[in-house]
């Protein structure tokens, strides 16, 4: 089987109450992850935990989804598992064996399903291979497309909301989705004193949310 392949198909569940108290705050990456939710316009916060253990084993690399505070439905697992082959793909220095851990924290339990975190959780998986941090503040939302495209999505109004209340100041959407039928970024960033930026690829985001090219 190609290695591409084998990272793919290698994301497992498990469960665990918290963060292993070995991991340190500077080796987990913290990628802020927005969602919609068909209850309201209000949309969903997340952080996405991802740490390392870089052990030799198991080869190749096996990637994680530890069940707690947040349920990420079939969707949102697929691509995270594309996500995390395409930072395989991205980062071919790193020796990619042992173990990379996902874990999503909430101030409440909750629950998402869909795309449309793959572009943000492929630039969490190469600041990790890189030893990078996502700096504070800005968030993205977009599906990875073949290339490193980054790809539409839905509700962007209630995704751009939801990182309003917690703070953000700016939102990376991808490119071809400001103006649309069902809304107008520019008027809503205006009023939630927000910058709402598009971009087009992985790179573009990467650049943006690090501060540092891939």
């Amino acid at each position: 089987m190609p290695r591409r392949l084998a990272v793919t198909y290698t994301l497992i569940a498990s469960f665990l109450c918290g963060i292993p108290i070995s991991v340190s705050a500077d080796s987990a990456v913290e990628l802020p992850v927005l969602a919609a939710i068909r209850q309201n316009n209000l949309g969903v916060f997340e952080i996405l935990m991802i740490w390392w253990d870089k052990k030799p084993e198991p080869n190749p690399i096996q990637l994680q989804w530890l069940l707690a505070g947040v349920r990420l439905g079939d969707d949102n697992l697929g691509s995270m598992a594309k996500a995390f082959a395409y930072a395989v793909e991205r980062t071919p220095s790193v020796q990619h064996s042992g173990t990379v851990s996902v874990q999503g924290v909430a101030y409440r339990p909750t629950g998402s399903d869909g795309p449309s975190a793959g572009a943000a959780m492929a630039v969490g998986f190469i600041a990790m291979f890189k030893g990078e941090h996502i700096q504070r503040g800005i968030a993205l939302t977009g599906t990875i497309e073949p290339g490193g495209q980054i790809g539409p999505v839905g509700s962007i109004p209630d995704k751009i909301r939801a990182a309003a209340r917690e703070g953000y100041r700016t939102v990376l959407v991808p490119r071809g989705q400001m103006l649309d039928p069902q809304w107008n970024l520019i008027e809503l960033g205006f009023q939630l004193n927000m910058t709402v930026k598009e971009v087009d690829t992985i790179d573009e985001a990467y650049l943006l949310m690090t501060g540092q090219r891939i």
